[in-house]
């Protein structure tokens, strides 16, 4: 077998041409598209961890958010339940103090009422209590009664005549009833010597009265009759009553004449 040199020679050279063809051609461009393919691979991957770090991050910031929104939450939470408390608290006491203002108004409308009823039956009480005794009065009206009457008109005069003067005045003498001439004589007589002058007097009758005397002039008024001892102690029966109501004390409606009703002169 023989070797054909220059065939052998002439494709080495042909290989080596179609390698370093290769070589340039090829293989070169073909290491560089890898190595940019793994360069790009490569800055992919740290694009990706880089985005899985901020990911990351993300998530702990979230997962901290979240924990601040719930302390967050259970802050407002509680701090709306204490205003809730302390407004049912206000709410209540309101009501209360406003439930008690009624109450105390609703109390003094009723206490005002039950006083001025028994203001109302005291003094109902005693104008029928002066009724009866008028009546009963009335009855007894007669010359003893109008002696009696006419000395405690003498002496009531004897009293005031040492300050009024009479000035020459006409003197009215007022009776329940009509006196007879002998009475009003010893009438005149009686006032005339009383007051130390001669003034001089007429007489009328007003029977509402009821029993007395009444002497009326310009400087000089003494009355002094049951009319107006029986006003006078209706007056006090009603201011006794007010007093009774007003400090819660029962009134039974009697009548206790002091030393002071023992006189008839006004």
């Amino acid at each position: 077998m023989t070797i054909d040199w220059w065939t052998l020679g002439i494709q080495t050279v042909n290989v080596a041409i179609l390698v370093w063809l290769l070589q340039r051609f090829f293989w070169r461009p073909v290491a560089a598209m890898i190595e940019q393919r793994r360069d790009a691979t490569r800055r992919t991957m740290a694009d990706a961890e880089a985005a899985k770090a901020q990911a990351t991050t993300a998530l702990a910031e979230i997962d901290q958010s979240r924990a601040g929104f719930a302390k967050e939450r259970d802050a407002i939470l509680a701090a709306a339940r204490a205003e809730a408390a302390t407004t049912r608290t206000a709410l209540l006491a309101d009501a209360r103090q406003q439930a008690a203002s009624v109450e105390a108004a609703a109390k003094a409308a009723i206490d005002q009422a039950n006083a001025a009823a028994a203001e109302g039956w005291t003094e109902r009480s005693a104008r029928l209590a002066i009724a009866i005794a008028a009546q009963l009065a009335a009855r007894l009206d007669g010359t003893v009664v109008r002696a009696a009457f006419l000395d405690w008109l003498v002496q009531e005069i004897t009293t005031q005549s040492g300050t009024v003067m009479t000035n020459g005045a006409t003197l009215e003498v007022v009776s329940a009833t009509v006196l007879d001439p002998e009475e009003q004589e010893r009438t005149r007589q009686r006032i005339v010597k009383a007051l130390g002058g001669d003034p001089p007097i007429e007489f009328r009758t007003d029977p509402a009265l009821i029993a007395g005397l009444e002497l009326h002039s310009p400087h000089l008024l003494v009355s002094n009759s049951w009319r107006a001892d029986l006003e006078r102690i209706l007056a006090g029966l009603i201011e006794r009553g007010k007093a009774d109501n007003a400090s819660h004390a029962p009134f039974h409606g009697g009548v206790a004449l002091d030393s002071g009703d023992e006189s008839h002169a006004r």
